[in-house]
C-alpha cells in the first residue's frame, strides 16, 4: 500500500437529526483535506451539504473514508463543489470507502460532482448502503467519464474499480460491481460506453407512484437527443438507471429531472 500523501485517512463523517420538523447536523468531524459549507435549507426542511476539499484531486496513495448517518425524519442531500479528478500514478492506486445508514424514515440523497480519470490513474471505490425499512428512503447519482477527451485520454486510465451493496434490513437489494481495465476490455465497444464518453448510472428506492414514474422517466430518455439509457424496476420495487452521453452537463441535468420527478411522486 502506498504511503498516504496525508499521513492518515483523509475522513469525512456526517449525522444528520430532525428535530421540530427540521434536518440539522447534530455531529460532524472532517480531517485535511476536506470540509463543508454551511447546510442549506430546504423548503421541505431537509438541508443540503456541499463538500470542499482543499486539494487538487485524488492522488497516489490517498485513502478516503466517508460516513453518514440519517436519523429518523431527517432529510439530507450530499453534493460536491468540483468534479473528482483521479490524477495520474505511477504505479499505485488510490481508494474511497463509504458506509450510510439511512433510519426509517429518513431521506438521504447522495450526488457528487462527476468523476474524471485521468491517464494512468488507478482507483478502487467501495460503497455500503443500509437502509433500515421499506420508509428509508434513498437517492444516487454518479457520472464516470472516461477521461480528458481534450488531452486526448479517453480511457486511458489503468483501472477503475467500484463496487456498490445496498442492503433494507438484512436483505441485499442491489449491488453493482464494476472493474473498467481499458487495456484488457474495448471500453469504448458495444456493451461498455458504445462510442460514448461519460457513463451516468443511478439507483434509487420505490417512489410514492412506481408506474408513474417509470413512465415518465421513459419519456424523458426516449426523448433525449444527446444521450441514450434505460430504466429497470428492480426486484424490490426499486430502480436502477443508466444512460450514456459525451457531456458530463447533459446527464447531470438528466439526473436532476430524474430527482425532481421521484421528489414529485
Amino acid at each position: 500500500m502506498q504511503k498516504n500523501p496525508f499521513g492518515k485517512t483523509s475522513s469525512l463523517s456526517l449525522t444528520a437529526d430532525c428535530r421540530d420538523g427540521h434536518t440539522v447536523l447534530s455531529d460532524v468531524k472532517f480531517t485535511a483535506p476536506y470540509k463543508i459549507m454551511q447546510p442549506f435549507s430546504k423548503s421541505d426542511g431537509g438541508i443540503q451539504v456541499m463538500l470542499l476539499a482543499a486539494s487538487a484531486g485524488i492522488m497516489e496513495g490517498d485513502r478516503q473514508d466517508f460516513r453518514f448517518e440519517i436519523l429518523p425524519g431527517a432529510e439530507l442531500e450530499f453534493l460536491s463543489q468540483s468534479y473528482d479528478k483521479i490524477h495520474q500514478m505511477k504505479e499505485g492506486s488510490a481508494k474511497r470507502t463509504t458506509t450510510a445508514r439511512v433510519c426509517s424514515g429518513a431521506s438521504f440523497i447522495f450526488r457528487p460532482q462527476p468523476t474524471i480519470p485521468f491517464a494512468d490513474s488507478a482507483y478502487e471505490s467501495e460503497m455500503e448502503i443500509f437502509l433500515e425499512d421499506e420508509s428509508s428512503r434513498f437517492f444516487f447519482s454518479e457520472i464516470l467519464s472516461g477521461g480528458r477527451h481534450a488531452m486526448g485520454e479517453d480511457f486511458a486510465y489503468r483501472f477503475y474499480r467500484s463496487l456498490i451493496q445496498i442492503r433494507r434490513g438484512e436483505k441485499l437489494i442491489y449491488r453493482d460491481n464494476t472493474r473498467y481495465e481499458p487495456r484488457s476490455l474495448p471500453m469504448g465497444a458495444m456493451g461498455m460506453y458504445e462510442s460514448y464518453t461519460h457513463l451516468l448510472n443511478i439507483f434509487l428506492t420505490r417512489p410514492g407512484q412506481p408506474e408513474k414514474f417509470r413512465r415518465q422517466v421513459q419519456l424523458l430518455l426516449d426523448a433525449g437527443e444527446e444521450f441514450e439509457g434505460g430504466i429497470t424496476e428492480l426486484a424490490g420495487g426499486d430502480f436502477a438507471i443508466r444512460a450514456l452521453g459525451r457531456r458530463a452537463q447533459v446527464l447531470e441535468n438528466l439526473s436532476a429531472q430524474i430527482q425532481n420527478i421521484r421528489s414529485a411522486l
